[in-house]
């Protein structure tokens, strides 16, 4: 009998309705043989709420950190609660499960919390009991008993956190797309999903800009070789299957997928010393304010200068601009440029790997389009151009037709 972890996220249980469906789909696991461990998240929209609400009081000191974990986690708690409620309803026995009530452990970095042990017995208790556990994803409690939540992507890391330590056989996320496709099917008509992709594909493109999964459940499923499947909770379809590279039956195709951002903007300090300790100067009191730095590039000229070119999150363009205007006059740089009207393009496949020529087969493509590329950034199995956003879906579908990810033309 094979044991399955299935989370469902806000979408899939965005009202009783849809929670019903919710039910359905686990007793359908249950009456195939399986037995089944529920994570879910908050109902659609009620983390928001929640967010709101706090918001109306004031901006965030430290010591209210706690109190904004007690807040947040209610969300989950009313969730676990209904979905436990219809799967009884239904002739399924189910209990309810806060994060504290499993005696999921974590740290005690309240609103971004880490998992430190979980103890399983309580769920195995009921698995062998024939009761569907029904757990809150997102939550944990640290040493001193204190609530805690675990920061973006939460409840994924719950599923996944689970599935390890009970040795499921797969961690099942629904949501409300088919699986992962290729590239965004709102920007390419054809977008195709991927019947597989490995875990290392499948983290570059969630750091890129794919918003399927959080990096963070993916790094902990490849960690503890959880094998991962993205379903819809609304179509039949077979999903996604995220696993090891070597676990995979197929040859890996040379590109998988295509991820984008428009959350991007771009700053260069023009006209500085080229000298040991420049490149700290620059971006030391960028990250010393919170501000996280993606792509970098320099270019020293023939006089000994250097023009220094990175890229922010356009959220924090502002601050970083008027940080960067002190800097500059601080190491005498000519002058600060900027332009938040950039976005990140990527191709990503271990197939790269053995494969020569892809680099200059993309460059090509964006040329022929007319697309100018100002930054690149590459590794292993990833490549990444920084362009004007306004030519971001052309560069998109000449990509994913150039690289043959439509339907058509994936060979059998």
């Amino acid at each position: 009998m094979s044991l399955f972890v299935q989370k469902f996220g806000g979408t899939s249980v965005a009202s009783i309705s849809h929670i019903e469906n919710v039910a359905r789909r686990i007793i359908a696991t249950r009456e195939a043989g399986h037995d089944v461990v529920v994570v879910v998240s908050a109902m659609g929209h009620e983390t928001d709420r929640l967010v709101d609400l706090s918001n109306e009081i004031g901006t965030l000191t430290p010591p209210m950190f706690r109190e904004m974990d007690v807040l947040l986690s209610t969300g989950e708690q009313v969730s676990i609660a209904l979905v436990a409620m219809m799967l009884t309803k239904m002739g399924c026995p189910a209990r309810s499960f806060t994060g504290g009530q499993v005696r999921i452990t974590t740290d005690s970095s309240h609103t971004k919390a880490r998992i430190e042990h979980i103890d399983e017995s309580n769920l195995r208790g009921d698995i062998e009991a024939g009761i569907v556990p029904v757990v809150a994803g997102f939550q944990g409690v640290d040493a001193a008993g204190n609530i805690t939540t675990l920061g973006r992507g939460g409840s994924d890391t719950t599923a996944v956190a689970l599935a390890a330590v009970l040795k499921a056989d797969e961690c099942q996320i629904y949501t409300d797309v088919e699986g992962v496709f290729t590239t965004d099917p709102r920007v390419v008509a054809d977008a195709r999903c991927l019947t597989s992709i490995t875990f290392e594909e499948m983290l570059e493109l969630a750091s890129l800009g794919s918003k399927v999964l959080h990096t963070r459940a993916v790094e902990f499923a490849s960690k503890y070789r959880v094998p991962l499947r993205v379903l819809s909770s609304f179509r039949d379809a077979p999903g996604t299957l995220i696993t090891n590279e070597e676990d995979s039956a197929v040859e890996q195709p040379i590109i998988s997928g295509i991820a984008f951002t428009r959350d991007e903007a771009k700053l260069t300090v023009r006209g500085v010393k080229d000298v040991p300790g420049i490149a700290s100067k620059i971006v030391g009191p960028i990250s010393d304010s919170n501000i996280e730095v993606d792509m970098i590039v320099q270019n020293v000229a023939a006089d000994k200068s250097t023009d220094f070119t990175f890229t922010v999150q356009r959220s924090d363009y502002d601050q970083a601009m008027s940080i960067l205007k002190k800097v500059a006059q601080d190491i005498d740089a000519r002058d600060v440029t900027g332009d938040n009207k950039i976005a990140k393009l990527s191709i990503v496949g271990v197939g790269m790997r053995s494969h020569a020529g892809v680099a200059s087969k993309m460059f090509r493509i964006l040329s022929e389009e007319s697309i100018n590329i100002q930054m690149i950034s590459t590794s292993e199995i990833k490549i990444s151009v920084v362009i004007d956003e306004k030519y971001l879906e052309l560069a998109a579908r000449a990509l994913h037709s150039a690289f043959d990810l439509a339907p058509e033309t994936v060979k059998a």
